[in-house]
């Protein structure tokens, strides 16, 4: 059993989909794709076997992924003048939105380190 690159995008498609369906059938506030692409992650992880298959698809996938960002430019190309206007807001946005993910991550990579540091010394040397 091999995936083609369309096996691929159809399969990365219907989890998109499952997890559509998920979260309206529930009412979560969580993006059907997120849901989706948590699916098949826990599907890989179940079945390790795909991942052999999906390698050479996924780098024909990643080959091309800058394609998918075109609409994302050009919806920022349509909306210029709205981004002009509130630039302001957008720029604190973006730089408090990036200080709170610094901290975040300083603050989880030096619990991790605690507890790794914590770890090492309860566990006993040879």
């Amino acid at each position: 059993m091999g995936f083609s690159f369309l096996g691929l995008i159809t399969l990365l498609l219907v989890y998109q989909l499952v997890g559509e369906l998920i979260v309206l059938t529930v009412d979560w506030p969580i993006p059907g794709p997120v849901v989706g692409m948590f699916l098949l992650l826990i599907t890989l992880l179940l079945r390790q076997a795909w991942s052999a298959y999906l390698i050479e698809p996924s780098q024909q996938f990643l080959r091309y992924l800058s394609l998918f960002f075109v609409p994302a430019g050009v919806g920022v190309m349509v909306h210029l003048t709205r981004i002009g206007e509130e630039w302001l807001p957008i720029v604190l946005a973006l730089i408090l939105s990036t200080i709170v993910s610094l901290v975040v991550t300083a603050a989880v990579m030096l619990g991790v380190a605690r507890l790794m540091k914590r770890h090492a010394s309860e566990v006993p040397h040879e």
